[in-house]
């Protein structure tokens, strides 16, 4: 079921928050637009938010995406894999228009999606792939570690900050569709999926099943796209039972095995991020010091 609520329109430069200025608009999605944010008094030593920032709004009214985000951000905090919230603010327009707005690290490097677009469709070098890819594994497992589906994985929704050493840390982000997992033994069918078909996995698809391995099959899309800039196929062949994916050749022997455990139809033969942490392909690359973008929390 495709939610449908209202997005801020472009004009609200008026719509300014008790510390921050709204800045220009730096993107719009279904249900909330992302603009640039600015501290009204940046040299303040004992500020509580950056000098920038991104401000993620909507109509309060249809704001209920935004605000279970929050909640979800509320649970996740403190790891260098998951972009980082700072807050929630209710601001006004001067025509009395109400916005609820979620105050987020601002990802200057933009989205993994950008980055793969400037490739050419010819994909990401090897070695950046294994990096981004232990990054977002990383994540991925903090989320899960905390009782949470992320539920809408995919390139669009890994931003990139830049790290100190010139490189890029990806980080998940839009937890608009995160839920906690359900406790009972009796599996519950969600009816509210929402999410792109391309990272969907087969179980979401045809039964509506959202749990820990529909992340694993997201991740699997995404480091498959990472290597050739193409998606992996259209959510009718997702569906069929017996069809798997084609793997180039010329991806590594290391990568392949990786793509093959993601990317099993059945969800309960698909590899766990414990075992995903510790596969070849991503176990030799050094995890970022936590120290500069602050100490991952258990």
């Amino acid at each position: 079921m495709k939610r449908k609520v209202m997005a801020v329109e472009e004009d609200s430069s008026d719509n300014h928050g008790v510390a921050w200025w709204r800045g220009p608009l730096l993107g719009k999605g279904g249900f909330a637009s992302v603009y640039l944010a600015f501290l009204k008094k940046p040299k303040l030593r004992r500020a509580f938010y950056p000098p920038l920032m991104a401000v993620k709004s909507a109509e309060v009214s249809s704001s209920s995406s935004l605000q279970k985000e929050k909640e979800a951000f509320n649970h996740l905090r403190d790891c260098p894999y998951i972009l980082e919230c700072y807050g929630e603010e209710t601001t006004m327009s001067k025509d009395g228009k109400m916005l609820y707005n979620l105050l987020l690290e601002y990802a200057s490097g933009g989205t993994l999606a950008n980055l793969m677009k400037r490739s050419g469709g010819c994909g990401l070098p090897e070695s950046n792939v294994k990096r981004y890819t232990r990054s977002i594994i990383k994540g991925i497992d903090y989320i899960h570690c905390h009782d949470y589906v992320h539920c809408d994985l995919k390139p669009d929704n890994v931003l990139l900050i830049p790290g100190g050493d010139g490189d890029s840390v990806p980080k998940i982000g839009d937890f608009g569709l995160a839920k906690k997992v359900q406790k009972t033994r009796k599996r519950k069918l969600d009816c509210s999926i929402a999410r792109t078909a391309f990272y969907m996995a087969p179980e979401t698809l045809v039964n509506n099943i959202q749990e820990f391995p529909s992340d694993i099959w997201a991740l699997g899309c995404m480091v498959f796209e990472m290597f050739t800039g193409k998606s992996l196929w259209a959510c009718e062949r997702i569906a069929d039972r017996y069809e798997l994916p084609k793997i180039p050749s010329w991806i590594s022997k290391d990568g392949k095995d990786f793509l093959k455990g993601c990317l099993v139809k059945n969800h309960l033969f698909r590899f766990t991020i414990e075992m995903l942490l510790i596969h070849p392909f991503v176990s030799g690359i050094d995890d970022i010091d936590s120290s500069e973008f602050g100490e991952i929390v258990d």
